[in-house]
């Protein structure tokens, strides 16, 4: 069972767009509004998806202020999502040379590099956005994710543990701290921190999982079946061989 749920690790891999107006202030009121227009215009085409409009209204902005670090942030989110990785990562690089502390510029590399395996690269530049911002949860968390990844169990953990004290209530940080624990052999820390991401969200059906093939391997059937039920209902598509092996406990 341990290799069915080994990487079910939970994290941010997702890119975060800017919204707020952020370019340079310029002298012309109009111009001014102009670049705000356009980068409103350009962050609504996106949302929208229609990624055409949104690079055309972005260039817009670029063109009026070439320096506008939160434009040429969003404008690399969107050739990530047009399949353009090399524009995407080349945006976030120019975002950083004009705002060095663009904490949220440095985390999308760290995504954006990790969702091409390259996870030496996603881990400096999470670092970095640590180095910004050293309460950033997700950032620490998707480091941890990293770190598990290469088998780095001392700096997982200690990244995890991070997280749930910048954010006691992060459901993921105690769920992804478990994975950890449960690779270290340490099957009742692993139980008590995935039972700590259920109590914060009763409706996490993943965790409800996780729990089931813990108390599975703990050989406490009766509260593996009782997990294994409750993801079932709340839609979690459970292995079906894990499914077999409780039959004789239901």
């Amino acid at each position: 069972m341990k290799r069915l749920i080994k990487y079910l690790l939970i994290g941010t891999m997702i890119l975060i767009f800017v919204s707020c107006f952020g370019g340079k202030k310029v002298k012309k009121e109009d111009k001014a509004l102009s670049i705000e227009e356009h980068f409103q215009v350009a962050f609504s085409a996106a949302e929208r998806g229609n990624l055409e409009e949104a690079v055309s209204e972005y260039q817009k902005v670029l063109k009026l202020d070439s320096k506008h670090a939160r434009a040429h942030m969003n404008l690399g989110i969107v050739y990530g999502r047009q399949g353009e990785w090399k524009k995407q990562i080349s945006e976030y690089q120019r975002a950083i040379s004009i705002d060095p502390h663009f904490t949220e510029a440095y985390f999308n590399l760290g995504v954006a590099y990790s969702e091409r395996g390259n996870l030496n690269e996603a881990i400096r530049y999470y670092q970095k956005a640590l180095q910004t911002n050293p309460n950033f949860v997700e950032a620490h968390n998707n480091l941890g994710i990293l770190y598990f990844r290469k088998g780095k169990m001392d700096e997982a953990l200690s990244e995890y543990q991070k997280v749930i004290h910048i954010n006691p209530n992060h459901a993921k940080g105690y769920y992804n701290l478990g994975s950890v624990y449960r690779e270290q052999g340490k099957i009742d820390e692993a139980i008590a921190s995935v039972q700590k991401a259920v109590e914060i969200d009763p409706k996490y059906g993943g965790a409800h999982y996780y729990l089931a093939v813990l108390y599975f391997e703990k050989k406490e059937y009766p509260q593996a079946v009782q997990h294994c039920e409750q993801a079932v209902k709340l839609g979690v598509l459970v292995d079906p061989r894990f499914l077999d092996r409780l039959k004789p406990y239901r």
